[in-house]
């Protein structure tokens, strides 16, 4: 089955035999097959490839983009990467957990909370 584009020359359509999937690059296939132990937030005591590390909640986009420019250009090397990957994301992890446990619902309960004016009185 052929499709027409709108200048008029007819493509193969999806599916058919000698279709390609898009190439990877070869930094791109390096950063999927690259684990690292991660001891830290979600991923604790598992092994994660540095692309989805990259991809993770704890790496802001503009950094990721910033890494995976330099690192596809090859100004950072890989062992740069996973340094500067592994320690955004330890950070990141480390710090939501100690956000997370300070809003948690009775953090302040203990011997004593309820001790003392609260300041929503007065």
């Amino acid at each position: 089955a052929t499709v027409k584009r709108s200048n008029g020359d007819p493509v193969t359509a999806a599916g058919q035999e000698g279709d390609e999937p898009p190439k990877e690059e070869p930094w791109e296939t390096t950063l999927k097959t690259t684990t690292l132990d991660i001891e830290a937030g979600e991923f604790r005591g598992r092994r994660v490839s540095l692309w989805d590390l990259l991809h993770c909640r704890y790496i802001p986009e503009e950094n990721r983009q910033e890494l995976l420019e330099l690192y596809g250009a090859g100004e950072l090397s890989l062992e740069q990467v996973k340094t500067v990957v592994s320690t955004i994301v330890s950070r990141a992890a480390a710090a939501a957990e100690r956000a997370g446990s300070q809003k948690g619902p009775g953090a302040q309960q203990g011997p004593g909370a309820e001790q003392g004016p609260r300041a929503e009185q007065g």
